[in-house]
């Protein structure tokens, strides 16, 4: 597996079992190297085999594989993803992912060394924590000696690298185990996914973000041959950002932008566009395009995103045709022509509530882009999203919640929080994006204990409550704290766009299955009344 594959040869003389020896069984070959024959130039040992004088069975296999591994035969994609996982011990055998497991052991060793170089020290954190409020479910490890009580494994070392900052330490990173309990996604792994978390005194933004910048830059060139994004990255504002794409994590790859057109359409007769917010997507000599390509858009948009309808023309020689084309005056066209149409585009329209027709023109602007084989290849395109809000509105609940990180400092500091609306302050947050992916998050730290407890206080925490549920944090701000920043790229999610996998499970050797259940190892499983017993919980079936 090592080293590749040698021809073996076996006469008569070699003292060989043939009923033993199949594919995938370990053997012990004595015999003399020689020059192959038949020589293939495919493999790099096609030069020469090995002339077996004994052979020895060392590790038998059965007769009957689950799946084919490594042979010309072998189609990973074809195999049903939990049978691969149970069997995940031959499944790492194959090339393919064999090699994504070593890479991660370079990169690793790389981000190590390029965080060391960059004058971070590595600091291990816990791992058995207390339960806080971080966007996720925890994941909850009940205490024997204290009845009733439970630690939590860590979302992330928030916390723990804020007080490191406070102990006096300028610098601080670690490949950090995190634990969420979130729904699988092809780009999120259930449960745990290592992130490389660093943090800084006395750092600006700007600095955190030079820093994230080394280390994508750096990583990627060392590992692949696409072209990678020089710094400095594209700075975009979150606002900028969801206006533009429909999203906060765009991918830049694609070149279509969104539009507003809500001003062009003020005197419409359209009905399906009075009084809503209208996005419109420019498609560059998309009137080449045939009707089945208009509805087949239309059905995505309705079908596969909850858009109410998908409007659209061709704008040609002869005029607006196709779709919407009466309702294009001559007004209208002017006012498309302002937003960068012209003769041979077609055009794409949502109209909705505001959010919603953003939220669904950024989901047309990334099907258009693949459909319309519009996606740059062999690149990773970067970007950080900034300025993001500090608070968004939570209709379910009719209250404030934080949008991002809770920990992160108001721009505007106290005289923001006690005197503009919430939902219009930001915050110094930031999130690295590549290719559509977020790649890291993080923010300029919240140092301040009287602005720590007025922000928790417009999300709706008392300032017992804040004691009680970050006591650490807020004691150790009484003391004495530097400003400080920091960030986390996901190392999992770096380690997918560099092997170019569409699945986080193809670079982690144990991963858990869609349903997070670890179908190798039997978990989550039952444990007997006795363990329960010990830290003191009762089953109640339903």
């Amino acid at each position: 597996m090592k080293h590749g594959i040698t021809q073996i040869v076996i006469n008569e003389e070699t003292k060989v079992n043939e009923e033993e020896l199949v594919t995938e069984c370990v053997i012990s070959v004595e015999g003399i190297v020689l020059e192959r024959s038949n020589k293939n130039p495919k493999i790099p040992t096609g030069e020469i085999e090995i002339k077996a004088n004994k052979i020895e069975m060392l590790g038998k296999c059965k007769n009957v594989l689950p799946f084919e591994v490594n042979s010309e035969k072998a189609d990973i994609s074809q195999v049903k993803e939990d049978l691969r996982l149970q069997y995940r011990f031959l499944d790492l055998r194959n090339d393919k992912i064999h090699k994504n497991i070593l890479l991660r052991s370079k990169v690793l060793k790389f981000l190590r060394d390029k965080m060391n170089e960059m004058g971070f020290p590595e600091i291990q954190t816990p791992i058995l924590a207390n339960s806080s409020p971080e966007g996720a479910r925890d994941f909850l490890v009940p205490s024997r000696i204290h009845a009733g009580e439970f630690y939590a494994l860590p979302q992330a070392p928030q916390q723990f690298k804020q007080l490191l900052m406070v102990s006096g330490f300028n610098k601080y990173f670690q490949l950090a185990p995190c634990f969420r309990d979130e729904d699988p996604r092809a780009d999120r792994a259930p449960g745990e996914f290592y992130q490389l978390d660093f943090e800084m005194a006395f750092s600006t933004q700007e600095e955190v973000l030079e820093v994230l910048e080394e280390i994508f830059t750096s990583t990627f060139k060392e590992f692949t041959n696409w072209k990678v994004d020089e710094a400095p990255f594209l700075r975009i504002p979150y606002k900028e950002a969801m206006e533009k794409y429909g999203i906060d994590k765009p991918d830049l790859r694609n070149p279509l932008i969104i539009q507003d057109a809500t001003s062009i359409f003020k005197e419409t007769e359209f009905n399906a566009f009075k009084d809503k917010t209208i996005k419109a997507i420019v498609v560059p000599n998309g009137a080449n395009e045939g009707r089945k390509f208009f509805d087949n858009m239309t059905e995505f948009a309705v079908n596969e995103v909850g858009a109410k309808g998908l409007a659209w023309v061709k704008l040609t020689e002869e005029g607006p045709v196709g779709g919407i084309a009466k309702f294009i005056t001559e007004e209208v066209k002017k006012g498309l022509e302002e937003i960068g149409a012209k003769t041979g585009d077609s055009l794409f329209f949502i109209a909705d509530e505001f959010k919603t027709a953003q939220k669904i023109a950024g989901l047309v602007r990334i099907e258009l882009g693949k459909r319309l084989d519009l996606i740059e290849k062999d690149t990773y395109r970067f970007c950080f999203i900034v300025d993001f809000p500090m608070y968004e509105y939570n209709e379910e609940e009719d209250k404030i919640d934080f949008n991002h990180n809770p920990f992160s400092m108001p721009q505007g500091g106290m005289k923001a929080l006690e005197e503009m609306n919430p939902l219009d302050i930001l915050a110094y947050q930031y999130d690295a994006v590549c290719n559509g992916y977020e790649m890291a998050s993080g923010a300029v730290r919240n140092h301040n204990p009287e602005l720590m407890v007025k922000a928790f206080e417009i999300a709706g925490y008392s300032e017992k409550e804040v004691e009680t549920r970050f006591g650490a944090l807020y004691n150790a701000f009484q003391y004495g704290t530097p400003p400080h920043a920091g960030a986390a790229p996901g190392v999992d999610r770096m380690l997918m766009l560099m092997t170019n996998e569409d699945n986080l499970r193809e670079i982690i050797a144990f991963p858990k299955n869609k349903k997070a259940r670890d179908v190798l190892m039997g978990a989550p499983s039952r444990v007997t009344e006795e363990q329960l017993k010990d830290v003191h919980i009762k089953l109640i079936e339903e």
